[in-house]
C-alpha cells in the first residue's frame, strides 16, 4: 500500500512509466566507467596468457620485456608468491567437493587457454601490451580434456593431482526428502501401463558478452586501498579480498561506478582484480587494468555447458507421474565463485509448474581444460526450464495431445496456491490459467495451428511450427537459512537506509548495486510514494562500500524483491520516527496522528505538517519530544522468508525452410506475471532484453573450442550476437498475481525473458519438422544443423552429438539408455 491511495489528486509513482534517471548521464557520456578513471601517476597492466589448454610452464624469460620503453616491471607467480592471494569458491555444494587451488597466476602449470602466466606493468596501456608480446614463455604441452562426457570418464585429467575430473555429486530425491514418491517405481510402472519419454539435451556453452569489458583500478595511496571495478558485487568483492590477501576489510574500499552490463558475467572475483590489487600494493602506485574484447571472451567466465538426460513418466491420459534428471555440468578448469552451485539451482525448477508426484535430480559437476563457468542470466533455471518444457511437448506429441491441453492437465491450479512442490519449495501465488489464456488470444493460437495443418497437408517447402513455454522461476536469491542448508557461503539479506535531509530531500542508500537495471529510478518511485515526496527529490546512492556499508549486491533477480523490501522497511521506520515529532509540534496525541501523501495531520482536523517540515524541525532540534534523538534517518536489513515465483506463458511461431534449414521467426508473444509492477517501462526493457538473450541461445550463440582447446569463437566475428536487425518486434503483456511474501507484492523480472524464450524457440523449430521424423535439434539451431536433422530423420540418425551419457550415481546402477531420443 502506498501513502497516496486516499489522495486522488496525486498520481502514484508505483505503476507509472518513468524514464530512467540514469539515462541522461549514460547516453550523453557524462558518466564514469571504470576505464574512464585516471589517477595521477597511474600505471597500467597487461596480461600474458597461455595459448595452451593444458601445459607445464618450463621457463619464463622476461628480460626483453623489462627492457622495453616505460616498463616498470614484469612479474610472474614466483615474484609475487603468496601476496597475490587466492580466488575463493563460495559454494561448495558437497562436503567432499574436489577443487584445485585457484591462484590468480599459477607458477607451474596452466589448465585452460587464456590463463595468466605473467603480468607487465608500464606507464601506458599501449606500452604494457607491447611489452607483454615480448615475454617468452616455454611450455610443455600436456593432454587436455575438452569433451564433457569424456571428462566424466576420467581417461584424461584436467587436474592430475585430484585423481579425477569429478568435482561433486549432488542429489535430490523426493522420496528421501519426504516431498513425493519413488521416481524409479513410477517410471517402471509407466513402462508397463503408461508412457515413458527419454531424451538427452545439450545446453551449449555461452559467453555473457556484456557491453563494457571488465576493468579495475586500484589506488593504494590513501588511508584505505580503493578499488574501482566493473563488478556486480562490490561488497562480496571487498570481503573476498580481505579474506584472501590479509588486508583488513576496514582498509579496503570497493566502488562499482556505472557498470555496463553483467548478465552474471560480473558476478565474479577475478584473477585480474587480485593481480591489480597485489601489484598496486607492492609498488605503492595506482594501477589500472582493462581487458580487450578478445580477453573478455576467452578468459571471463562462461555459462551453461551441460548435458541433460531426462526421463519422464506419465499415464496414457497425459497425467505425469515421475521425472528423473541426470545432469553433467562443466565447471571448466576451476570451481569459481558460485559456479559449482549454478546447476543445483535448477534442481528446484525442473518440476516447474507441474504436479509431479515423484522426482529425482542427479548432478555431477566435472572439470575440463576450458574457461571456468559460473552464473549467466538465469543461472541454472533456464537450463531446467528448457529441459522440462521440451519434455512436456515431447509427451504431448507422443500422446497426440495438444501441448497446451497437456500442460493445463498437469499444472498447479490458481486455487491450489500456496502449493508445496515435489522439490520442496512453496510457491506462494500464481495464475497460470490467466497468463496462458491471454497469451493464446494475443497469439492467435487456433488460427496458426490451422495454418500449420494446411502447410503440412500441402507439403509446403516452408513449414510452420509453434513452440510453448509455460514457465516459472525461483528468484530473489535468499532466504539466508535456505542458502545455508545448501552450503552456500553467504546470506541472502539486503540492507537499505533512508536519510531525511533538512531541506526535505531524501537520500536513499542501498546495498544492491546496479549495472543497468534502473535501480535509481525504481527505488526513487518506491520512496516517493511511501514518503509522499516528489520523485525528483529522491537521490539513490549505491555501489560504494564506503557509502553503502552493508549489502549483498545484485544477481538472481533480487534487487527489487529483497533490496526493495529493505527500502520499504527503512522508509516506514522514518515515518514512525516522525510521528512523535509531528504530535509534539501539533500538540496532539501520537495516537491521533495520521500520515498520508507526505503529510502528518491530526484526525478530524485540517491541522498538519509536511514530512519536509518535520525533517527541518528535527534538524534544527529547537523543539522536539523529550528523550528523542534529533534524527529521522533509518535503516533496515531484510531477509526474505521465501523465494518468489514469477511465471508466464511464451508462444513462438517459427518458419522452417525444409530444403535449406533456414529458420525465420514469425511471431513471439509473452504474458508474464511478475506481481505488482513498479515501472512498466523498465519492465518492458528487461523483458525485451531477456527475450533476445534466450532466443540467441536457441539460434546463434555458442562458445566453440577446437581439438587443442583454443576458443575459436573468440571474437564477435565468430561468436554470433544478434542485433535488432536479427529479431522481430515482440508482443508482451502481463497478468498480475501479487506475491504475498513481500509488502510491495512484487516478483523478479530480470531473468524471465531469458528463462522462458529458449525452449519456446527451439520447440517451435522442432514442431515445424516433427512430421518429418525430427524430435530434437541441438542448439544453436543453425541452418546446417536444422538441415542435417531433417536429412538424418529418415535413417534414425542421432539428434545429439557425442558419446552416450555416463551413469554417475554411485548408489544406483542404472543404464545409459537414450531410448526415444531419435533424430
Amino acid at each position: 500500500m502506498t501513502q497516496l491511495e486516499d489522495r486522488p489528486d496525486v498520481q502514484p509513482e508505483i505503476g507509472r512509466d518513468r524514464r530512467r534517471k540514469e539515462d541522461q548521464r549514460l547516453i550523453t557520456g557524462r558518466t564514469r566507467w571504470t576505464d574512464n578513471i585516471t589517477l595521477p601517476g597511474m600505471l597500467h597492466l597487461a596480461m600474458v596468457r597461455s595459448p595452451f589448454a593444458h601445459a607445464k610452464i618450463t621457463s619464463i624469460d622476461t628480460e626483453q620485456a623489462k627492457a622495453s620503453t616505460n616498463v616498470v616491471g614484469v612479474y610472474t607467480a614466483a615474484d609475487l608468491g603468496e601476496s597475490q592471494g587466492v580466488l575463493i569458491n563460495a559454494w561448495a555444494i558437497t562436503e567432499d567437493q574436489k577443487a584445485p587451488t585457484h591462484l590468480p597466476m599459477p607458477g607451474d602449470r596452466v589448465t585452460f587457454a587464456g590463463e595468466i602466466v605473467a603480468v607487465v606493468v608500464a606507464r601506458t596501456q599501449r606500452e604494457a601490451r607491447d611489452a607483454a608480446e615480448l615475454v617468452d614463455v616455454e611450455y610443455e604441452e600436456l593432454p587436455a580434456v575438452l569433451d564433457l562426457k569424456k571428462a566424466a570418464a576420467d581417461e584424461v585429467l584436467a587436474h592430475p593431482e585430484l585423481g579425477t575430473n569429478k568435482s561433486a555429486f549432488w542429489k535430490f530425491d523426493s522420496e528421501e526428502a519426504g516431498t513425493g514418491g519413488n521416481v524409479d517405481a513410477a517410471i517402471e510402472k509407466a513402462r508397463t501401463d503408461g508412457v515413458v519419454i527419454e531424451r538427452e539435451y545439450r545446453q551449449q556453452r555461452l559467453i555473457p558478452a556484456f557491453m563494457e569489458p571488465r576493468s579495475t583500478v586500484v589506488d593504494p595511496t590513501g588511508e584505505q586501498i580503493t578499488m574501482w571495478s566493473a563488478t556486480q558485487i562490490p561488497h562480496i568483492l571487498r570481503f573476498a579480498l580481505a579474506a584472501t590477501t590479509g588486508v583488513p576489510e576496514s582498509k579496503i574500499r570497493v566502488i562499482a561506478p556505472d557498470v555496463g552490463g553483467g548478465f552474471g558475467g560480473k558476478l565474479q572475483t577475478t584473477p585480474e582484480e587480485w593481480l591489480t590489487f597485489c601489484l598496486a600494493n607492492k609498488l605503492g602506485k595506482s594501477i589500472k587494468y582493462t581487458e580487450t574484447r578478445s580477453e573478455s571472451l576467452v578468459a571471463a567466465h562462461h555459462g551453461r555447458d551441460q548435458w541433460q538426460k531426462l526421463t519422464l513418466s506419465a499415464e496414457k491420459d497425459g497425467t505425469v507421474t515421475g521425472l528423473k534428471v541426470e545432469l553433467l555440468a562443466d565447471l571448466g578448469s576451476y570451481v569459481s565463485l558460485v559456479g559449482g552451485g549454478v546447476p543445483v539451482l535448477g534442481a528446484f525448477m525442473f518440476n516447474a509448474i507441474y504436479k509431479f508426484p515423484a522426482y529425482q535430480f542427479n548432478c555431477q559437476t566435472v572439470f575440463t581444460n576450458k574457461t571456468w563457468t559460473d552464473a549467466y542470466r538465469g543461472a541454472g533455471r533456464p537450463e531446467a526450464t528448457y529441459g522440462i518444457e521440451r519434455m512436456m511437448s515431447e509427451l504431448a506429441a507422443e500422446l497426440d495431445m495438444d501441448p497446451i491441453e497437456l500442460r493445463e492437465k498437469n499444472w498447479i491450479k490458481h486455487e491450489e496456491f500456496p502449493f508445496t512442490t515435489v522439490a520442496g519449495l512453496e510457491y506462494d501465488t500464481g495464475n497460470y490459467e490467466a497468463a496462458t489464456a491471454k497469451a493464446l488470444e494475443m497469439f492467435g493460437y487456433d488460427e496458426l495451428r490451422a495454418e500449420q495443418k494446411q502447410r503440412r497437408d500441402a507439403g509446403d517447402r516452408v513449414q510452420l511450427g509453434i513452440g510453448i513455454s509455460t514457465f516459472t522461476e525461483m528468484c530473489g536469491l535468499a532466504p539466508s537459512r535456505v542458502l545455508g542448508q545448501l552450503n552456500y557461503g553467504a546470506g541472502g539479506w539486503e540492507h537499505a537506509s533512508v536519510r531525511m535531509l533538512a531541506t526535505g530531500k531524501v537520500e536513499v542508500v542501498t546495498g544492491a548495486s546496479a549495472h543497468g537495471q534502473g535501480h535509481e529510478t525504481a527505488f526513487s518511485q518506491i520512496v516517493a510514494d511511501r514518503l509522499g515526496v516528489a520523485f525528483e527529490d529522491v537521490e539513490v546512492l549505491h555501489g560504494d562500500t564506503q557509502i553503502a556499508h552493508k549489502g549483498l549486491d545484485t544477481y538472481g533477480s533480487r534487487s527489487l524483491v529483497v533490496g526493495g523490501e529493505a527500502l520499504v522497511k527503512a522508509t516506514d521506520k522514518v515515518i514512525e520516527k516522525a510521528k512523535p515529532v509531528a504530535a509534539h509540534l501539533l500538540e496532539a496525541s501520537v495516537d491521533d496522528i495520521e500520515f498520508s501523501a507526505g503529510r502528518f495531520s491530526v484526525k478530524g482536523t485540517d491541522q498538519g505538517l509536511a514530512i519536509g517540515e518535520i525533517a527541518a524541525a528535527v534538524f534544527a532540534a529547537h523543539n522536539y519530544p523529550e528523550g528523542m534523538e534529533p534524527s529521522l534517518d533509518s535503516e533496515a536489513t531484510y531477509d526474505p522468508v521465501n523465494f518468489n515465483y514469477p511465471h508466464g506463458t511464451h508462444l513462438c511461431a517459427m518458419e522452417v525452410d525444409t530444403e535449406t534449414g533456414a529458420v525465420k521467426m514469425r511471431k513471439y508473444v509473452c504474458v508474464d506475471d511478475i506481481g505488482n509492477v513498479i515501472n512498466p517501462l523498465i519492465v518492458s526493457g528487461q523483458v525485451h532484453g531477456g527475450l533476445v538473450q534466450g532466443i540467441a541461445q536457441a539460434l546463434w550463440e555458442e562458445a566453440v573450442y577446437d581439438e587443442a582447446g583454443t576458443l575459436v569463437s573468440g571474437s564477435f566475428v565468430d561468436y554470433l550476437l544478434p542485433t535488432s536487425a536479427d529479431t522481430i518486434s515482440f508482443d508482451i503483456e502481463h497478468t498480475t498475481t501479487p506475491s504475498i511474501t513481500n509488502t510491495l507484492g512484487t516478483k523478479g523480472v530480470g531473468e524471465a525473458g531469458t528463462i522462458a524464450s529458449t525452449p519456446a524457440v527451439v520447440g517451435s523449430i522442432v514442431d515445424a519438422v516433427r512430421h518429418l521424423g525430427v524430435n530434437d535439434i541441438q542448439m544453436p539451431c543453425t541452418p546446417e544443423r536444422v538441415w542435417k536433422a531433417i536429412q538424418g530423420a529418415g535413417d534414425g540418425g542421432p539428434a545429439t552429438e557425442g558419446a552416450a551419457m555416463p551413469h554417475f550415481d554411485p548408489d544406483e546402477p542404472g543404464t545409459d539408455s537414450t531410448e526415444g531420443a531419435g533424430a
